[in-house]
This record gives C-alpha cells, sequence and structure tokens, in this order.
C-alpha cells in the first residue's frame, strides 16, 4: 500500500513559481501547486513505505529556493 505526504514548503522571497515547477521534477511527487499563506507550495507525494517516501522528502530539501518544509502523512482511521 503506497504511503501519501502532503509537504509544506516555504521559499526564498520571489521563488515560489520556480520551486513549484522543479519539486513536480522529482520522482514520487505527484503535484505541486503555489498557494496562498503561510506556506508558499504544497506538494503531494506518493511512495511505497515511509522509507521511501523519506527518501522523496530528502531531494525535495535538495531543491534551490525552499527555506523550511513541514510534512504532514496521510493516515486512515
Amino acid at each position: 500500500m503506497a504511503v501519501r505526504g502532503y509537504v509544506l514548503i516555504e521559499t526564498e522571497v520571489g521563488k515560489p513559481g520556480e520551486v513549484a515547477q522543479a519539486v513536480q521534477k522529482v520522482k514520487g511527487v505527484k503535484a505541486a501547486d503555489s498557494v496562498t499563506g503561510a506556506y508558499d507550495v504544497v506538494a503531494t507525494v506518493e511512495a511505497g513505505d515511509l522509507e521511501a517516501l523519506g527518501v522523496v522528502i530528502k531531494q525535495l530539501h535538495s531543491v534551490s529556493g525552499i527555506r523550511r518544509t513541514t510534512t504532514l502523512i496521510a493516515v486512515k482511521f
């Protein structure tokens, strides 16, 4: 069963569009959208397990223009 997460991204000033485009190129990212509010970009990520999800998130941290991320992991109750 796939693991899904949502990565809330804060970018450098003026970089949300560039960051969203770069994030969409990372394998495992299903969508990346520039948004308004406390965060600049929200990425939907999916992987086979938590370890693989961690690999995707680690790759996101190398994207130029990202200042900080917060990851939300989807759960079912």
